[in-house]
């Protein structure tokens, strides 16, 4: 399997060659973050999300994060993306009754510039959702240096800031849904200022906070940890906002698992990763803090049974309420999933 563009290419055998047997296998996880790609080149459905969960950890549900994927072929242009949902929830339907319970919640997309009127958008999806439905996600993400965006998710600048943006933002509440928020790193005190003008509705911040520290920001690494470790606690003085932990194998977030002759280790990627994760935790706090795995997008960095070890040994000195809580407790309070 390989990709292109802005994605860093899976390598089954790479990926083979260092997989390790899951630690704590009986611990209960709700995987808070993944997707479904079906694109030339690259696809990952659920059966080969099935088997990346089935490598060891007790992954005992999941919610699904909108991708681009199954989109009606044909109707009114806004309304396309509620064949994402349909296909979702259609193929996940079976899975409810046992485990795992993949896609026990999802996140849709709708264009929020469409303002007010994106209302329909979010209605047709709470209604194609099988009651499944949870949140939606518009993805925000620009930079000075174009070439780190990604041209399936270019925004134009001071997007969160736009009054036709928040206007679509403002009919989540009424309706019972979150906003998840997919930006860089510079863009955080924009969705402060989105995320305080909507005290009623849950935020959730993805993979740590936009982390960036490749092109223009590669020589920048101290400026930019500290840049982004303000905002962050800048986020977390606001209690509707969240954070999910995890997305940290991407190739903007510098790390370069990639380039290694076998895959990164379990120590190795809590190695790399404590300094933003701990800073995460200690910012929000555990119950407002959740693991993610954003497979197939890390699976270009690691094997998923590495990514859960990982995780785990980062939080070895947790509490077991603390623990619970990161695993499991938070995702499923936030997105409603009891």
């Amino acid at each position: 399997m390989t990709t292109a563009g802005n994605y860093l290419s899976v390598r089954p055998d790479w990926l083979a060659c260092g997989t390790e047997t899951a630690i704590e296998p009986e611990m209960p996880i709700i995987d808070a973050h993944h997707h479904f790609y079906d694109r030339p080149g690259w696809t990952y459905l659920l059966d080969e999300y099935l088997q990346d969960v089935r490598t060891g950890h007790n992954i005992t549900a999941s919610v699904y994060m909108q991708a681009l994927t199954r989109y009606r072929p044909e109707g009114p242009e806004p309304l396309r993306p509620v064949g994402e949902i349909e296909y979702v929830a259609g193929v996940t339907a079976p899975l409810q009754t046992g485990t795992p319970q993949v896609a026990k919640g999802m996140v849709g997309y709708a264009d929020l510039r469409r303002g007010a009127a994106v209302r329909d958008v979010f209605e047709a999806e709470l209604q194609a959702g099988d009651g499944r439905l949870r949140g939606i996600r518009h993805l925000v993400t620009w930079d000075a240096d174009q070439t780190l965006v990604n041209p399936l998710s270019a925004a134009p600048r001071g997007l969160l800031l736009s009054p036709d943006y928040r206007a679509g933002v403002a009919q989540l509440g009424p309706l019972g849904l979150s906003y998840d928020a997919w930006l860089f790193f510079p863009q955080l005190p924009e969705l402060f200022d989105l995320a305080k003008a909507y005290p009623e509705t849950p935020f959730i911040i993805n993979h740590c906070g936009g982390v960036v520290r490749i092109a223009s920001y590669a020589n920048q690494r101290a400026e930019v940890f500290d840049a982004w470790s303000r905002s962050m606690h800048d986020l977390a003085r606001l209690p509707n906002v969240y954070v999910k932990v995890g997305g940290l194998g991407m190739r903007i977030n510098g790390f370069e698992f990639e380039k290694g002759e076998r895959p990164p280790s379990s120590d190795e990627l809590a190695q790399a990763w404590k300094p933003w994760m701990h800073t995460c935790f200690e910012a929000f706090g555990a119950h407002r803090c959740m693991f993610e795995s954003n497979f197939p997008v890390d699976k270009g960095s690691y094997p998923f049974s590495n990514g859960w070890n990982a995780f785990k040994k980062l939080t070895v000195d947790a509490s077991a309420d603390e623990r619970e809580a990161l695993f499991r407790g938070t995702v499923s309070k936030v997105y409603r999933l009891e």
